[in-house]
């Protein structure tokens, strides 16, 4: 047994590191790609008026490096170049501002992605938690409820309405 202690520490941390490597090497990839999406978009965006498309992957790049405000500023580009909602626009545009806490903001948004595509899950699931913190939990629900006749197994919106029922139960 002496000699299978070494062995059996030496393979566990080969092990260890193996799976450090795999996942720092994920990560370099991921950064990589977007570092490529970078270089190609931003100077010809700059120049150009590029497709909605464009401006919604630049945006979509930025929202991933949290850049909040210049991923608002491509995806407004979008739009504008669409003359039309797109819903997936919308909900990030949502999400950009929901996560600089601009909830009002981020509910028109999330509004405006569900109009466009009614049966737009991950919209509903949004507009739900913008609700939610916003404290307007019977909308809240409502919208929780809606994402659910979509998407029955969305554990998401299971666990969130049921908790908010809890909540707007009167206490008898």
């Amino acid at each position: 047994m002496g000699m299978n202690a070494p062995l059996l520490y030496l393979s566990a941390l080969a092990g260890i590191l193996g799976v450090a490597g795999f996942f720092i090497l994920r990560e370099v990839l991921r950064v990589r790609a977007q570092e490529k999406v970078l270089n190609q978009l931003q100077p010809r965006l700059s120049k150009e008026k590029g497709s909605p498309q464009e401006h919604y992957e630049l945006g979509s790049v930025y929202l991933q490096k949290r850049l909040y405000d210049q991923a608002i500023a491509q995806m407004k580009k979008a739009l504008e170049v669409a003359g039309e909602d797109i819903p997936p626009v919308c909900n990030a545009l949502g999400f950009a501002y929901f996560s600089q806490q601009q909830y009002d903001l981020a509910i028109r948004y999330y509004k405006d992605a569900v109009t466009a595509d009614p049966d737009y899950v991950t919209a509903w699931n949004n507009l739900a938690h913008a609700y939610e913190k916003k404290n307007l939990y019977g909308s809240s629900l409502e919208a929780y409820e809606t994402a659910l006749k979509l998407d029955p197994k969305n554990a998401v919106a299971k666990r969130r309405s049921d908790s908010l029922r809890k909540r707007l139960q009167p206490n008898a």
